[in-house]
């Protein structure tokens, strides 16, 4: 069976009349009558049912023979919430394609990752997608290409191979065949200066997006040396270093709340980059740590009637789940912070970031920091390090598991196998394991009833802790974002904003 038999057509026929925006990127629907595809909420007249298909994503229907609306511009749509919910065989291979292993490392690499054979991974996503490997990486470079060429002043070579493009003339050819337009005619007559390795992009986010809460907590668990965070105004910034497959690079995201449901929100990055073929991957770790492929009305939705969660989903609507650029360095964290309040944890990470991790020159000040490669800590003396021993030992075990690739944390990897490796580990136990599946592998269901936090969290609504975790059950498939709303009620005020400041 086809993407587009398993996608329903009377439903998804219902929201292309309504021009429903909350199934933007959830699927897309083609025009035979006029050769396109667009989004749902597409404000052109509703084609008839008889001259539609309905397709999983772009590349399904670009590899059908349609092209993008250029009134609707479908690829610019946050990605599909069901990615991270069901994490099946197509979706952890979405994230990694969007990450760029197929650029970097071609279809054999994505297979070799995922655990089966490039022959039977291809079956699975055409099966599931419309689309092999191929043709998936193929519409990801387009629509990187597409925002680039539409945001920033980039040269048109410099687009290319930050796209992924292995060469121009590929490039130009698959920018006029999915947008029926040169790349010239997309610029149209933008202009200015731009500084070698700096690119600036707008990253779309379903709204509500409660943007200054995940600003806070960001800031709040914030690294020295690796991340930095403050205030322009109203306006929260966050900024860390990130190493990327071609080299150092930074990334400063502008964070702000957009509230009005249903609408397409965008973040604004700035990235600074020593090897511009790492855009795309810089692109989808930025997206992970926003959590911007969520879908906030379906979460909020199924809050609505609970006494405990549901009050608080109204009180910050939009509240995401925190996630990560690399989870080999989420769960090293996760590691340090074990038993030791934030503020502890946080001086403990500067100082093992200091010790072992990599200086990089930025521009931004205070970043002055890779952290620490899982290589460089496995070869750590545990009796060195900043903690107690059992747990500098702990900590060196699992560097050494995830530097050998005995554990991967790439969102590759099916979550109940990374989960078993992870316990297997001396000093591992379900908290840490637990914890490293809801930030590092985006992980919707998981809940840490055995935490100081929830308990204090619950106490302080006026809720009996035990009775409350009786409702677990209730709160799933979304428990990480009801766990999210607890903590965010033990979250410090954040600090007033200050004009200028950085």
């Amino acid at each position: 069976m086809s993407p587009t038999q398993r996608l329903d057509p009377e439903t998804c026929y219902r929201a292309v009349k309504s021009r429903d925006r909350r199934f933007d990127g959830v699927f897309y629907v083609a025009v035979r009558t006029t050769g396109i595809y667009c989004r749902p909420s597409c404000p052109a007249r509703t084609p008839a049912f008889g001259n539609v298909t309905f397709h999983a994503g772009p590349a399904s229907a670009q590899a059908a023979g349609y092209r993008a609306c250029k009134r609707c511009l479908p690829d610019a749509t946050p990605g599909s919430p069901d990615w991270d919910v069901a994490a099946d065989v197509a979706g952890r291979a979405m994230r990694l394609i969007s990450d760029g292993v197929v650029d970097r490392e071609g279809v054999d690499g994505l297979a070799a990752r995922m655990g089966y054979t490039p022959r039977h991974l291809g079956r699975v996503l055409t099966a599931e997608l419309g689309a092999g490997p191929l043709a998936l990486a193929r519409a990801k470079r387009a629509q990187t290409a597409r925002v680039l060429i539409e945001t920033t002043d980039l040269t048109y070579a410099d687009i290319a191979f930050a796209a992924g493009f292995s060469s121009v003339r590929q490039f130009n050819e698959t920018v006029r065949e999915v947008y029926a337009a040169s790349p010239t005619d997309l610029r149209g007559r933008r202009g200015g200066v731009r500084t070698p390795g700096a690119v600036t992009m707008r990253l779309a986010v379903r709204t509500p997006f409660a943007g200054r809460a995940l600003h806070a907590f960001l800031a709040y668990h914030l690294v020295p040396g690796v991340e930095v965070a403050g205030h322009d105004g109203d306006l929260g910034w966050y900024a860390r270093t990130l190493d990327l497959p071609h080299g150092p690079g930074t990334v400063r995201l502008d964070i702000a709340d957009a509230l009005d449901p249903g609408q397409t929100a965008f973040v604004v990055a700035h990235l600074e980059l020593t090897d511009l073929r790492d855009t795309a991957a810089a692109v989808e770790r930025a997206r992970r740590l926003l959590d911007a492929d969520c879908d906030p009305l379906a979460v909020g939705d199924h809050f609505a009637g609970d006494p405990i969660i549901g009050p608080l989903a109204r009180r910050t609507p939009g509240l995401r789940l925190p996630g990560q650029v690399d989870g080999a360095e989420t769960a090293i964290r996760t590691v340090i912070g074990q038993q030791v309040s934030v503020t502890g944890a946080r001086t403990v990470t500067g100082r093992i970031v200091a010790a072992h991790g990599r200086p990089v020159a930025t521009g931004v000040p205070g970043l002055t920091h890779l952290f620490p490669t899982s290589a460089a800590l496995a070869a750590a003396d545990p009796e060195t390090l900043p903690m107690p021993r059992a747990r500098g030992r702990a900590l060196v075990g699992l560097a050494g598991a995830l530097g050998s690739g005995d554990i991967s944390l790439d969102r590759g990897t099916e979550r109940d196998a990374v989960r078993a490796a992870l316990v297997a580990l001396p000093g591992i136990g379900p908290w840490t394991a637990d914890y490293v599946a809801m930030r590092a592998l985006a992980h919707p269901d998981v809940f840490l009833p055995t935490d100081l936090g929830v308990r204090n969290a619950l106490r302080g609504l006026g809720h009996d802790p035990v009775a409350a975790l009786d409702r677990l059950d209730d709160w799933s498939p979304w428990r990480s974002y009801a766990l999210m709303h607890l903590w965010n009620t033990l979250m410090p005020a954040p600090p007033a904003p200050t004009e200028g400041v950085r």
